[in-house]
């Protein structure tokens, strides 16, 4: 008989996710308003031909890197547009971005684009799908940690296979350097985007289990900044083996 898991996933940011029996899915605006100065004789080339809308409407057309980087430098006219926050909030209204909070829009929306588009999971093999590559299992009990086709629907989410652990004590981590990942310790200190941690499990149906997960940010010593760590999970036996969602936005 299965009992609980454990699973402890560490980032660099450092994410422990523990639990005791089951199975785990590991973890994942409007027209621009012209809000910059007339033109000077300072633009060359387009300046007397195209209107500074219809250049705004091309730097709309081109990635965004290569508007902060070449774009920006022509003139100043081009300077101010790019510089401009309705440009960066049409981006996101066109790119379908938006705050969590649309009472509270952003100080800085270039940064909110940039910082949105950076977002990814950073978390290696979440799904199960090259068996445990990328984790290290800490601990190993019973019948041990296994991977299994998946036969219970994730809301939203298209999973073939998920981690399954045994009965006695199981658990597994990962260690994700963020610097490598590409965000500086500059990036870090000085933006602290927010961390989301989101996590699936469920029990068997036939065995109580318990879940628990841990997530910590660490600093260059790999010493903890910042933990999260939710309170654990407890099912019963004979349960109805539905899976369920962990989910948290941490600030840096």
């Amino acid at each position: 008989m299965r009992r609980s898991r454990r699973a402890r996933v560490t980032y660099k940011a450092n994410i422990i996710s523990k639990t005791k029996m089951g199975q785990s899915e590991s973890g994942q605006f409007h027209v621009a308003s012209r809000d910059f100065k007339p033109r000077s004789d300072s633009c060359s080339g387009l300046r007397s031909d195209v209107p500074l809308a219809v250049v705004e409407e091309i730097l709309l057309n081109l990635p965004a890197h290569q508007v902060v980087r070449v774009c920006r430098l022509v003139c100043h006219e081009w300077k101010e547009l790019v510089d401009s926050a309705s440009h960066w909030r049409e981006r996101c209204r066109r790119e379908g971005i938006q705050p969590q909070d649309v009472s509270r829009p952003p100080v800085n929306w270039r940064q909110f684009y940039f910082l949105t588009k950076k977002r990814r999971n950073l978390l290696k093999n979440p799904r199960a799908e090259e068996e445990f590559s990328g984790w290290k299992i800490v601990q190993n009990g019973g019948d041990c940690w296994t991977v299994e086709d998946n036969s219970v629907e994730i809301p939203h989410f298209t999973v073939a296979k998920y981690f399954v652990t045994s009965y006695w004590l199981c658990m597994k981590q990962q260690l994700i350097d963020l610097k490598k990942e590409g965000y500086s310790a500059a990036f870090m200190d000085q933006l602290q985007p927010h961390i989301k941690i989101s996590d699936w499990y469920a029990p068997r149906c036939d065995c109580g289990s318990m879940y628990q997960i841990c997530v910590e940010l660490l600093d260059q010593k790999k010493k903890p900044i910042n933990t999260f760590e939710p309170e654990p999970v407890f099912f019963p036996q004979w349960n109805d083996q539905q899976w369920c969602e962990g989910t948290s936005s941490q600030a840096k």
